[in-house]
């Protein structure tokens, strides 16, 4: 049994496609049309770089690594018949600082293969292609 609570969320539809989520009291706007907020899909894309991301900082500061930034680009490619899915991901992560490229390598490989739970939680068959930069 885990400790961890559950995920509990509650979405109230807003009128057109738009659908207002709750979480604990933080709200967040989704629309099916892209037209008023972010669409699920992309509401996805910002789960997984937001993940890798939190964690690649997270890593890098239990390092000791010198960064003064992390920007995430998600490039992804959607199947052309429905639903749509998700068939391929690229993430390009621009780590600002003085870094050794092999402790940034290990920080995504961590994240990519262990911590992240959004990546995790997709299919395994999204091919996900993870650049980065050190930006110095």
């Amino acid at each position: 049994m885990s400790d961890r609570p559950p995920v509990v969320l509650s979405l109230t539809w807003e009128g057109a496609l738009r659908f207002r989520g709750d979480s604990a009291g933080r709200t967040l706007l989704l629309d099916g049309d892209s037209q008023a907020a972010v669409s699920p899909v992309e509401a996805l894309g910002f789960a997984l770089a937001a993940c890798m991301g939190a964690d690649l900082v997270h890593i890098l500061g239990k390092q000791r690594a010198s960064f003064s930034g992390v920007d995430v680009r998600l490039t992804g490619r959607r199947a052309e018949s429905e639903p749509r899915r998700f068939l391929a991901i690229e993430l390009l992560f621009l780590v600002k600082g003085i870094l050794e490229k092999d402790r940034v390598e290990r920080a995504i490989a961590l994240s990519r293969e262990k911590y992240c739970s959004v990546w995790h939680s997709l299919r395994q068959d999204i091919e996900l292609t993870v650049k980065y930069e050190i930006i110095i």
